[in-house]
């Protein structure tokens, strides 16, 4: 049941992994009971048969130890027994070397105990050929053959007998090691062969599953399902596929029923090409009319820019006008203010003039007055005098002329005071007029600040109108920029249409290589909707009322 929710990727992938497994399984034993193999065989060739090669060295010295101590027991000629010296010096060397080569590779305790068997073997026997030479020495040759007999012998044999005991016990792990080696090569080739044949068992089971199931999926052998393909790849939508009975999930049945999708499809893709040829004809030919309709519209908006353009000139020469005039305003009302000020000035002037000539006629007042007293008392000296008589007749004269000079003095002071009120009379009303010459200054001053501040009003607002102008005039420029776009990409539009004309024929001749089965061909021949491409046509604005 796992198998059904994997892919055939993935199934084959599996399969492929267990046999994989199984091999690297197989081949890691196999390569484990290998390196046992040859630990025993290096153990058997490094270790065990150096060992026997040792103790045969070991022996064979021996033995040359020997024969050279027999040999100088029974040799008379003194170059002789000392060359045999140097021989068994030499044996005892190579014994030496050869011992403690034995005794640093031997490791077992009945190895060990063999060794100890030997060395005290030797040493008894080095001590009875060292006692045999020197009996020779001293010429004692009976004695140096009874040695050699009675003791040399005895030791020899039982040296030979730990040197063949060892040897044999060598020989014996030589053999349980090749033994082992032969089991061990045995277990792996049972292994191996049992792993194998399970290997083949698992695959050949693998391989009928995946491919039965593979079978099943693909609704077929794969090569009809490959021709089917093709021809549906060459256009033939109406090629039959057999089906296994019961089959609603295979390889074939997805093509047959991609085969019927795509031949229904194929057929409406038929009827929307025809439509769409149709509906791009008349979007052609919307096209056409909309670029002539553009055209016009940006040939008026090129002339309405030129008459804002003039508009915003006469506009921009109003107010500078305004300005003119709005500075001509502010210096009149200045030289008002002036006058104002001046007129202002006159009227404190006269005003000084009033009180100054009020108080001349005070003291004119006060002139006459004296002038009367002085009359007054010019005729009581007179009548004082015309009392004295003779004494008084000059007094009396002199009396006469101050009397005189008092009604002169009045009546000039009466003159002068006439005068004078007659010019404060007309100062008075000079004053007048002054004080209405002020107010209407006052009157004139502010109706000139009003006609200033309208006028700069008017500046203000003819400023800003000439702004308004020509962000107008800038947005009729644009306007005229983006319509010319516009015309363009109409112009585009319509070749784009005419192109999407061709490219709906040209799928129109592609679609038509595929051949339908007669209820996609019904299907296909049905009739596709009239459309028309309404064009919305835009009243023409009028430019000139805006």
């Amino acid at each position: 049941m796992y198998l059904n929710k994997l892919g055939v990727g993935r199934r084959l992938a599996l399969a492929f992994s267990v046999i994989l497994a199984i091999m690297v399984v197989l081949a890691v034993l196999s390569l484990a009971k290998m390196a046992t193999i040859q630990d025993k065989l290096d153990r058997i060739v490094s270790h065990d048969n150096v060992k026997l090669g040792l103790i045969m060295d070991i022996r064979q010295s021996v033995m040359n130890a020997i024969l050279n101590g027999r040999n100088i027991a029974l040799m008379s000629d003194a170059a002789e027994i000392d060359a045999e010296n140097k021989r068994l010096a030499a044996n005892r060397a190579v014994y030496a070397d050869t011992f403690k080569r034995l005794e640093a590779l031997a490791n077992t305790p009945a190895e060990k105990a063999a060794l100890d068997k030997i060395t005290a073997s030797r040493a008894a026997a080095v001590d009875v050929v060292t006692k045999m030479t020197n009996l020779v020495k001293a010429g004692d040759r009976e004695g140096s053959n009874r040695v050699l007999l009675q003791e040399l012998q005895p030791l020899q044999t039982k040296t030979i007998e730990a040197m063949d005991a060892m040897v044999a016990h060598e020989e014996g792990l030589v053999a349980e090691a090749a033994e082992e080696a032969r089991a061990a090569h045995a277990a792996a080739r049972l292994q191996t062969t049992l792993l194998t044949l399970a290997a083949l068992a698992i695959g050949a089971l693998l391989a009928w599953t995946i491919t039965r199931r593979l079978l099943r999926q693909l609704g077929g052998e794969p090569l009809y399902a490959t021709t089917i393909a093709d021809r549906i790849a060459q256009g033939d939508l109406g090629v039959p596929i057999e089906l296994r009975a019961g089959d609603s999930a295979s390889l074939l049945f997805a093509l047959r029923t991609m085969r019927d999708k795509l031949a229904d499809l194929v057929g409406q893709v038929r009827v929307a090409t025809d439509s769409i040829a149709q509906a791009s004809s008349e979007v052609a030919g919307g096209s056409a009319d909309l670029s002539s309709r553009t055209e016009a519209q940006a040939g008026t908006l090129e002339e309405t820019a030129s008459s804002m353009e003039e508009l915003t000139s006469t506009v921009k020469h109003n107010a500078d006008n305004a300005a003119q005039a709005n500075s001509l305003a502010r210096a009149a009302s200045t030289v008002a203010e002036r006058g104002g000020s001046v007129v202002a000035e006159v009227v404190g002037t006269m005003g000084a003039i009033n009180d100054s000539s009020k108080k001349i006629v005070d003291i004119i007042g006060v002139i006459d007055g004296i002038a009367f007293q002085t009359n007054i008392l010019a005729l009581n000296a007179a009548v004082e005098a015309a009392r004295a008589g003779e004494q008084g007749r000059g007094f009396a004269v002199v009396a006469s002329e101050v009397r005189n000079l008092a009604q002169r003095s009045a009546a000039a002071a009466k003159e002068i005071k006439a005068l004078i009120a007659d010019s404060v009379d007309k100062v008075e009303t000079g004053s007048k007029l002054v004080d209405q010459a002020g107010s209407t200054m006052h009157e004139i001053v502010g109706s000139i600040r009003q006609v200033a501040e309208l006028m700069g009003g008017i500046t203000v607002a003819s400023q800003e109108q000439t702004r308004g102008i020509e962000q107008v005039n800038v947005a009729l420029i644009e306007m005229d920029g983006v319509t010319q776009q516009n015309a363009a990409l109409v112009e585009e539009a319509a070749a784009a249409a005419q192109a999407m004309q061709q490219q709906a024929a040209q799928l129109a001749r592609l679609v038509s290589v595929f051949q339908l089965g007669n209820e996609q061909q019904k299907l296909g021949y049905a009739v596709s909707p009239q459309r028309q491409l309404a064009a919305a046509k835009a009243p023409v604005a009028s430019w000139e009322e805006f």
